[in-house]
């Protein structure tokens, strides 16, 4: 047992033993490991050391080099730049020294300018001084020498002037006017004449009275009527008087309204036909031909508008076209008148190429405010003017209807048609006629206004007014004053006077002398 224990326990402190020796030498060897490693780190890290010195060292080396590079350019490039500063300098300061020599050059040259002005200014006051005595003593001279004043030579010689240029003048206004008349009539007589030849129309001069033809003589008592009554009602619906005298078969009605004229006319006419007259009767025909005439009126404005050309009219302006059917101007039947202008302006425009339609349009509404001018205030151009812009019409077709008595400026050339028409229809032979009232205020008038004139003895309006002879007082108007008289005068009987086609003004100056021989 002992032998045992001994022998474990020897076992056991053999285990101890070789255990230890076993720790120390494995600790010696890992000892020696470490210190091997650490000998190898140890120069490992020199040799890093040494190799990031050398690189740390090349590395300067290189910067160094860069940065004497980038300095030795810089400094090369900035003496460039000052270089070429120092040449512009350079060449900015020769400019500046070639001008300061110009402007020295010029203000030397001016000083010269100026002393020579100077000097000039000073000769020429002399002279002026010289020329003013000179001229002085000649005045002086030519005073004592004509026996005139200077103001009274002025005088003179100013009139001498005005005489020359009045001479002057009126030759060439003479001239002028001659030439102009041959182009101007000549070429105005050609198209006139052209218009004319290719318009006729028909015309019947208007009156104030209608004939109604009646089966016998029986029926003038009907139409009266039993105490009149008859008569009395025709008289009051129509405002018509019905004149019944002695005339065999017949009744004449009057009336300064043609068309309250002509509602009579027609209903007595179908009243006769119908046998039955009594104011019953007579109403219920009077509100027919009433109607009858409206709807006349309304057709003979379309005809109106057929015949002529003219479409796009408002229904408006067709109907009161066909009331001027009624309406006479100087015996002149409007309606008749305005197709004749439409058809007159239409062939002027054809022949100098302006719108045709335009002209017609213009000429056929030129005197549209006859038709209601007995119903409304204001002259018949006015009227029409109103009438037009009330219905839409171009500015153009106004301005010729306001412009064709020469109440306004013409701003086409389709107004001045419109004019010439009109005068062209209402001048013609047989157009129109005169009251004898009319006609001899219009020669008195146009005598009137020729004696107005300084230095016109005595005036004759002959011709029917188509000419006045005007006899001047010789020793107050000369040859060359007649020119501009007669050209006065008929400038003022145009501004003053209404007159269809021209007046002819004949200036006579005669000169006698009287002696006798004893």
């Amino acid at each position: 047992m002992d032998d045992v224990v001994k022998i474990v326990i020897a076992v056991v402190v053999t285990a101890l033993v070789v255990a230890f020796v076993t720790a120390k030498i494995a600790i010696s060897y890992h000892t020696k490991l470490v210190e091997a490693k650490i000998g190898n780190a140890d120069e490992k890290a020199r040799e890093i050391i040494d190799e990031a010195l050398k690189t740390a060292e090349a590395k300067k080396k290189e910067a160094l080099l860069e940065a004497k590079e980038e300095s030795i350019r810089t400094k090369n490039e900035l003496e460039k730049e000052a270089k070429d500063r120092r040449a512009e300098v350079q060449r900015y300061e020769k400019r500046v020294l070639s001008k300061e020599e110009a402007v020295d050059r010029k203000l030397e040259s001016l000083e010269k300018k100026e002393s020579k002005l100077v000097l000039r200014e000073q000769e020429m006051e002399k002279l002026r001084r010289e020329v003013e005595d000179s001229h002085a003593k000649q005045v002086a001279e030519l005073e004592k020498i004509s026996g005139l004043t200077s103001e009274q030579a002025k005088e003179y010689l100013i009139k001498t002037v005005e005489d020359e240029v009045k001479h002057e003048t009126a030759v060439l206004v003479k001239e002028m006017e001659s030439r102009a008349r041959e182009e101007v009539d000549k070429k105005a007589k050609d198209l006139v004449v052209t218009a004319i030849q290719k318009c006729a129309a028909d015309h019947v001069a208007e009156s104030t009275i209608s004939v109604v033809q009646l089966p016998n003589d029986e029926m003038k008592g009907r139409i009266i009527g039993r105490e009149g009554r008859n008569i009395r009602t025709i008289e009051t619906l129509t405002g018509v008087d019905l004149i019944i005298d002695d005339t065999p078969e017949a009744v004449i009605l009057s009336s300064f309204d043609p068309i309250r004229r002509e509602v009579a006319r027609i209903a007595l006419e179908k009243l006769i036909v119908d046998g039955r007259i009594h104011p019953a009767r007579i109403e219920e025909m009077v509100e027919k031909a009433q109607k009858e005439v409206e709807l006349m009126i309304r057709e003979e404005g379309e005809a109106a508008t057929l015949e002529v050309g003219v479409h796009g009219i408002h229904p408006e302006l067709i109907r009161l076209l066909g009331k001027m059917k009624f309406r006479t101007s100087y015996g002149q039947n409007a309606l008749k008148h305005s197709i004749e202008v439409a058809i007159l302006s239409g062939l002027l425009a054809g022949e100098i190429g302006v719108d045709i339609r335009t002209a017609k349009r213009a000429g056929l509404l030129h005197d549209i405010g006859k038709s209601v001018d007995h119903e409304m205030e204001g002259t018949h151009v006015q009227i029409g003017v109103d009438l037009c812009r009330k219905y839409k019409e171009s500015p153009i077709v106004i301005n010729a209807v306001e412009a064709h008595h020469g109440d306004v400026e013409f701003q086409s050339l389709i107004a001045c048609i419109v004019q010439a028409a009109d005068t062209i229809s209402a001048a013609r032979p047989g157009a129109r006629r005169e009251t004898l009232e009319t006609y001899t205020n219009r020669l008195n008038q146009l005598e009137d206004i020729a004696n107005g004139f300084k230095g016109v003895d005595k005036s004759f309006a002959i011709s029917a007014g188509r000419e006045v002879r005007v006899m001047v007082v010789p020793d107050q108007i000369s040859d060359d004053d007649m020119v501009l008289l007669a050209r006065d005068l008929s400038k003022k009987i145009e501004d003053e006077l209404e007159y269809p086609g021209q007046i002819k003004v004949n200036v006579i100056r005669e000169s006698r002398v009287t002696d006798y021989a004893k």
